[in-house]
């Protein structure tokens, strides 16, 4: 959190939250994925479940592949406060992305590879 992300309540701005996330898929794909291969942002859908403040501090930024498409892949982002409380929760959908052409192209199987390595447990039955 920076110095002038909250209102005058003490609450980090939504738009910050979104922010943070960008952040946060930033350090998981400088990461993890190949500098060479481009991703764009196609849709976010953010659940603000609880007020992040400055008492916050410092947050987290969980990042997990929940679906691998042929172009297209989804993470799960969720925000925890410093005592590990969910702040907020996102599932965004990222594209493969040919910056030559300004077009979508499937993702490589070395993108693939690393996603599938992040993928998110989920339940069955």
């Amino acid at each position: 959190m920076r110095w002038g992300d909250s209102d005058r309540l003490g609450h980090v701005n939504n738009a910050k939250v979104v922010e943070y996330l960008q952040e946060g898929r930033i350090k998981f794909f400088r990461s993890e994925l190949p500098a060479r291969d481009a991703v764009v942002l196609r849709k976010m859908d953010v659940e603000f479940l609880r007020p992040i403040k400055d008492s916050s501090a410092p947050i987290e930024v969980e990042t997990t592949v929940l679906r691998l498409g042929t172009s297209s892949f989804t993470v799960r982002q969720t925000i925890l406060d410093r005592d590990g409380v969910v702040c907020a929760v996102a599932d965004t959908v990222l594209v493969g992305f040919d910056p030559e052409t300004d077009t979508s192209q499937p993702l490589t199987d070395e993108v693939r590879a690393v996603l599938d390595r992040h993928r998110a447990v989920t339940p069955t039955g």
